[in-house]
């Protein structure tokens, strides 16, 4: 292209990292709160702070009819799953905790669970998961039989795309009376998630993902028989008489003014999904990543990780070339054919050692709702001329 900008239409397959596009009602929400309200919620007695307030409450409500929870009040909004990760680890965990999680995890989960061991002393278990990057189930039930404060499981990999069977998993967490935290970053929104059947104690998401919303977006679900210590503390625009931070929900987690124009725009992303249908959405996410499976098979040294079967994994697929760079892969596919992908360790290097895919990662490419078969067709023609060149 010669430094000359391409006449082909971007295609955008790094929807693992950040949704995209987003649905119009998203932004008309967002341009609604800056254009008509503005107002800070909690912190003044006029309509447009009251008005503000009506879109945390609505985008809580919004959210907890998508996750079946029953206490909307225990949503807490942050400004990301790795914040809410954050709030419930260091909020729940004490010196000498026993704490399980995976070889799956990102490093929103595996960094601060280290830190902690460091600084604490907690006690990390981690359950092997095989070069599909399935879990042993197994050793998840042997590890649970010990004094556990808390099992932590990422819902699918951001790396493998492999599915965790949370029916499964919440079953042996309440039979060992352990508390369940779950990482929903790539499932929320387009896989049906309900924290009573699935026995979830806490639920951290995030809103610019699978939900539709704008980045800075976020929240950790927190089950009535917990109560973690709060990460931030300061002004809530409640009980203000009082220099204590208040115990009431969910301004305990909720200091400083809130992301509410993100906010507005996550509860507008909900509102889409639910009338969209989770189960459609994940339907039309299967046939993509089939046609994509099925068609990489046909390009010559492309290496294919995670499992195969539809039910056990999301649209997020991570390859490789024989012999080629990921990184060179990505650099070409952005270059040659204006596709975008992700390429190298995606914060998961635990994950990549599992598929034996570290240190140099994989090309990641991640469908979504808005993606068609022709977009899987044509990154199947790129893949397949990179691979033959």
């Amino acid at each position: 292209m010669s430094g000359m900008e391409s006449d082909r239409e971007i295609l955008y397959l790094d929807n693992a990292a950040t949704s995209f596009p987003k649905p119009h009602c998203v932004w008309e929400a967002m341009e609604e709160y800056f254009f008509r309200i503005g107002g800070n919620p909690g912190r003044s007695g006029h309509r447009l702070s009251y008005k503000a307030s009506e879109i945390l409450f609505d985008a809580r409500e919004a959210l907890a009819c998508l996750f079946n929870v029953k206490a909307p009040e225990r949503i807490v909004f942050t400004k990301n799953a790795t914040e809410a990760i954050n709030l419930a680890l260091f909020g729940l965990l004490n010196p000498g905790d026993w704490v399980v999680t995976t070889a799956m995890e990102h490093n929103a989960v595996m960094r601060p669970l280290r830190y902690l061991e460091r600084t604490m002393g907690i006690r990390v278990g981690v359950v092997p998961a095989d070069s599909r990057g399935i879990l042993d189930m197994e050793a998840m039930a042997r590890a649970l039989k010990g004094d556990v404060a808390l099992l932590v499981v990422n819902h699918a990999s951001n790396v493998s795309g492999g599915l965790v069977d949370l029916v499964e998993v919440g079953a042996m967490a309440g039979e060992a009376g352990v508390p369940l935290m779950v990482d929903v970053a790539q499932t929320a929104g387009c896989y049906p998630i309900d924290v009573e059947a699935m026995n979830i104690s806490l639920l951290a998401f995030t809103g610019h993902k699978g939900l539709l919303g704008p980045q800075g977006t976020g929240g950790l679900y927190v089950a009535p028989t917990l109560e973690p210590r709060p990460l931030i503390l300061g002004g809530t625009g409640s009980l203000s008489e009082r220099e204590e931070q208040p115990a009431i929900w969910p301004d305990l987690h909720e200091s400083g003014t809130p992301n509410v124009v993100g906010l507005a725009g996550l509860r507008a992303g909900v509102d889409f999904i639910m009338e969209k249908g989770v189960e459609a959405i994940r339907a039309h996410e299967g046939r993509l990543f089939e046609r994509f499976w099925h068609g990489a098979h046909e390009i010559p040294g492309l290496v294919l990780y995670g499992p195969e079967r539809w039910e056990d994994r999301v649209a997020v697929v991570s390859i490789n070339l024989d012999g080629r760079d990921p990184a060179m892969v990505g650099y070409k596919l952005d270059k040659d054919f204006d596709i975008m992908v992700r390429v190298g360790l995606h914060c998961a290097p635990s994950a990549h050692k599992a598929l034996g895919s570290f240190p140099h990662g994989t090309v990641r490419v991640a469908f979504g709702l808005f993606n068609t078969e022709e977009d899987v067709n044509r990154v199947l023609v790129a893949l397949d001329a990179i691979a033959r060149r």
